[in-house]
């Protein structure tokens, strides 16, 4: 196994597995026992990381809470100076980031490289907002009084992060804490850590003060809860499963630590009679196989006015079964890669099994795919379903679609909000009464018309019901890391 060392991040692509360390206090820290990251595609082993515990937590959280200080004095201005030093060496870096992107995740290299790309435009976005953080003047009862509302940081952010855009969701941690003037604590996936780790290598290379950025390796259970935990936190963020949110929840709340939770999703897309067909194909389709439909805001259910349902199915038929997938670390051209490990591949599997058992009918795809090595499923089209099959209610995480005739738009929205979930939704009409219709009766965080599902960053991307508590991106995202502070003065 070959040390970090100071070797070029393209060299070391090459060479071998190699040991990374924990970033703490600006110093590169040895952490004792090792997780091995492998290449879901074929197995290989890339490297190996921190297997980090309460201790490795505790250095990170107080290195952040010492430098805390500090770096709030900096005038906004001077520290989105920093995180424009930290999207530089990003840009700098963005082959050898989407390589690694690529390898440890499995995603398709373009993809990889639009997560690079729109990373550091994130950051450089965030640090727009130097000049544009804003307090308030409220109107006083009493004669001579002003009060103000300032914002001010949280203080020391953990940042517990998912492996499906495991790059870009540094930044939407990072940025926002720090031009805010918090530090923070990142902990990566397990399941793809590689790629923050050499991003910390990168922050070495800034002016960066030691402390403000710590990143840790290590597994939920160990690491994560002791972030969860630890006193000094003052806002959990994290996006991931509902399972792991619902717990982080009740953790953080022995503390009353604040948290901000993106959860699941189970985003249904309505398709009218007087829609373009074959606009709405394509980008339902693009919306399910992207990252091999390994995306919380996906299109995960579909609802088809009858009159057209069966033209409908035919242009998506058309659309699976020409989906070219593989391994994007040795083949090209791909529309998508692996699940990202066994456990992800089984629970597809199980899902189009029961789809099956209760009366879906395949249309295409339907089992893992016949590969030598790797976590490959099948891009699948299920029709026939029916709202209580399980197939339209538990999110799937993968490239699986489940379509279900409607016979009206009430119909079709009355069966959209019957879900647990509320992250994204989208309908696809020529009928603009249909469109703003949906925007007032949709209980989603965000809805897409005529278009595929994927946020901007100056929206606010935010769920309802399981999905979430709070939001991310924008002005809202970025006041997600600040609390108000009311200050009243009395004059003569």
């Amino acid at each position: 196994m070959n040390s970090r060392a100071t070797r070029p991040i393209a060299d070391r692509l090459h060479e071998g597995p190699v040991d990374y360390r924990n970033y703490i206090d600006g110093q590169f820290v040895d952490g004792g026992d090792y997780i091995e990251v492998t290449n879901p595609a074929d197995g290989r082993l890339l490297g190996r990381v921190p297997e980090s515990g309460a201790d490795t937590v505790d250095a990170a959280v107080i290195a952040a809470r010492r430098a805390q200080s500090a770096w709030e004095k900096r005038p906004p201005i001077e520290r989105a100076g920093y995180l424009r030093q930290i999207s530089a060496k990003v840009r700098e870096h963005r082959v050898e980031l989407a390589d690694i992107i690529v390898r440890e995740q499995g995603k398709v290299r373009p993809l990889a490289e639009v997560e690079i790309d729109f990373t550091a435009s994130y950051i450089d976005y965030m640090a727009e907002w130097a000049r544009r953080l804003e307090g308030e003047v409220i109107t006083s009862d009493r004669q001579n009084e002003t009060i103000f509302l300032l914002r001010k940081p949280m203080g020391v952010v953990a940042g517990i992060l998912p492996w499906n855009f495991p790059f870009f969701l540094i930044a939407r941690k990072l940025a926002p804490a720090l031009i805010t003037g918090n530090t923070i604590v990142i902990k990566p996936s397990e399941e793809t850590p590689i790629n923050a780790f050499v991003f910390a290598e990168l922050l070495a290379e800034t002016d960066l003060p030691a402390g403000v950025v710590n990143i840790i390796g290590g597994r939920g259970v160990a690491a994560g809860q002791a972030m969860v935990e630890h006193r000094s936190v003052d806002l959990v963020t994290f996006t991931g499963s509902v399972a792991t949110g619902s717990r982080i929840m009740q953790t953080a709340g022995r503390n009353l630590t604040r948290v901000n939770l993106e959860l699941g999703g189970k985003a249904p897309a309505i398709v009218l009679a007087n829609a373009d067909l074959d606009l709405a194909a394509k980008a339902i389709y693009d919306s399910r196989v992207i990252n091999t439909g390994q995306v919380c805001n996906c299109a995960e259910r579909v609802y088809v006015e009858r009159a057209v349902h069966d033209a409908f199915i035919d242009k998506l038929k058309g659309l699976f079964e020409a989906t070219r997938y593989g391994d994007p670390s040795h083949e090209t051209d791909l529309h998508m890669g692996p699940l990202v490990n066994k456990i992800g591949l089984d629970k597809v599997a199980r899902a189009v099994d029961l789809a099956r058992e209760q009366g879906g009918t395949v249309i295409t795809g339907g089992r893992i795919a016949d590969r030598s090595s790797g976590f490959h499923y099948e891009p699948t089209l299920i029709a026939g379903v029916g709202a209580d099959h399980d197939i339209m209610r538990s999110e799937t995480f993968g490239p699986v679609l489940p379509v279900q005739v409607v016979d009206g738009l009430d119909e079709a929205i009355t069966l959209a909000n019957d879900s647990e979930y509320g992250l994204t939704s989208s309908i696809f009409t020529n009928d603009l009464n249909a469109a703003l219709q949906v925007s007032r009766e949709l209980k989603f965080g965000e809805t897409y018309i005529n278009r595929e599902h994927f946020e901007a960053m100056q929206g606010f991307h935010a769920g309802r019901r399981k999905s979430g508590i709070g939001g991310a991106d924008g002005k809202h995202g970025l006041y997600e890391f600040t609390e108000t502070h009311v200050v009243y003065i009395q004059g003569r």
